[in-house]
């Protein structure tokens, strides 16, 4: 089974595994799963790490090239975004606007994996992991 990371939990894996819960742990390590993270991930994280608050504190929890060199180390598989992604429909439309949650649930469905997510917006959607 392939599971495409949302962004958050591309981030946790990195920095923070105890917000990994323990089926979510067996799950990411079981040799039949197959661990992607999107570039549009590493766009997001990137976007975030470079912005920051009023009070100069980063409002991204976790650098792109920090988190894409773990996942290097971790054998993930990276996926790029195609014109094939850019163009293609979501089947079922999601209702709010993040163009990420957006792009990434229409990656998991052009390339026929599931989105690994905690998103309350997302995870109901056909394409999200319960």
């Amino acid at each position: 089974m392939k599971l495409l990371l949302d962004t958050h939990f591309a981030a946790w894996l990195f920095l923070d595994e105890d917000r990994i819960t323990s089926a979510e742990r067996v799950l990411v390590t079981r040799e039949d799963v197959e661990l992607v993270c999107s570039t549009v991930t590493l766009w997001e994280l990137r976007l975030k790490w470079n912005s920051t608050t009023s009070a100069g504190v980063r409002k991204g929890p976790a650098s792109p090239d920090g988190v894409m060199a773990f996942g290097q180390g971790m054998g993930w598989t990276f996926l790029p975004l195609s014109p094939e992604h850019a163009v293609a429909v979501l089947d079922v439309p999601i209702p709010h606007k993040d163009p990420f949650d957006e792009l990434l649930l229409v990656q998991a469905q052009v390339e026929g994996m599931r989105l690994l997510t905690r998103d309350e917006a997302l995870i109901r959607h056909p394409l999200a992991l319960r």
